[in-house]
């Protein structure tokens, strides 16, 4: 009979099969939508990750620069630097604009510097940031 209640004895909190369905409910989810800022913009747009899951990893990064050209302001073109490095350039003004995304931990990264799928798995929001703000988020040589 001790043996019989002690296996019908469950924890509490249930935290553990909380976090289990939790996990399974994103993972499961298939949109996950990111808000999108502009510096100097006073609003902002919704962007679907998971929309871009059938390109390979660079086409995926392609095809998100090409939709925040379309959503944001149409005079912005897409331009691609050595390494990868890709920039938004507002033809009218000359000011170019950087994507860099928040992850879960709260840093502030440049959008291109993982993987297409740990990305997607670790993107907050993504915001366009001025060259001139972006000098902070490089990583540094000589360390």
């Amino acid at each position: 009979m001790v043996s019989l209640c002690r296996a019908q004895v469950v924890g509490w909190p249930p935290v553990r099969s909380f976090r289990k369905n939790a996990l399974a409910a994103a993972a499961s989810s298939k949109t996950k939508f990111v808000k999108v800022a502009v510096d100097g913009a006073p609003y902002l747009r919704k962007v679907d990750l998971k929309a871009y899951a059938g390109y390979t990893s660079s086409a995926s990064y392609d095809q998100l620069l090409a939709t925040l050209q379309d959503k944001f302001i149409s005079h912005l073109t897409v331009r691609k630097l050595g390494n990868e490095e890709m920039k938004l350039v507002d033809a009218v003004s000359g000011t170019e604009y950087v994507p860099t995304y928040e992850d879960k931990d709260g840093d502030w990264m440049l959008v291109g510097d993982v993987p297409w799928r740990m990305f997607v798995e670790t993107c907050q929001r993504i915001r366009l940031m001025k060259s001139s703000e972006v000098v902070n988020l490089a990583p540094r040589s000589g360390r």
